[in-house]
């Protein structure tokens, strides 16, 4: 059971990976969300929840396991935020290289609240939150900016 757990927090162990795995996860995202982009809406929230509740699980057991609050192997909670990053995203790849890059600013920067989730909600719910709320953010500026940039790339 240990495996499955681990496999499913690191993203298949690509959070292994010996640096930025935060970065590799996020990055790895991209793929299974291929796979679900095309969803409609009401589907693809059933994803977002059902990737949550797997992700509170699997962050939270992974963290006894690694026997380290918020380990960086874990990237369960970067494919979430890039999966809400993505919601509702332009087909077009440029869109998907920004929300990539969006996501990442601020999982890292963690401006109020990602900030306050992190440092203050402990176990699998506060591994996951910090990147949801993360995700929103950088859900609303790529459907803010899309438009503007859209135009400048043709």
């Amino acid at each position: 059971m240990n495996r499955l757990i681990m496999a499913v927090a690191t993203g298949g162990y690509v959070g292994l990976l010996p640096k930025a795995p935060g970065t590799w996860g996020s990055l790895f995202a991209l793929l299974p969300w291929l796979l679900v982009k095309d969803l409609a809406l009401a589907p693809y929230l059933a994803v977002l929840a059902a990737l949550f509740v797997v992700g509170f699980f699997a962050a939270g057991s992974a963290e006894k396991i690694l026997d380290h609050p918020d380990a960086g192997a874990i990237v369960i909670d970067e494919i979430l935020g890039m999966f809400i990053t993505l919601t509702l995203a332009p087909d077009h790849p440029a869109a998907w290289l920004l929300g990539f890059i969006l996501f990442r600013i601020f999982d890292i920067a963690k401006p109020f609240p990602v900030s306050w989730f992190d440092r203050r909600i402990h176990g699998g719910i506060g591994i996951m939150m910090d990147d949801v709320v993360a995700g929103g953010y950088a859900l609303v500026v790529l459907q803010l900016s899309w438009p503007l940039i859209s135009r400048l790339l043709s």
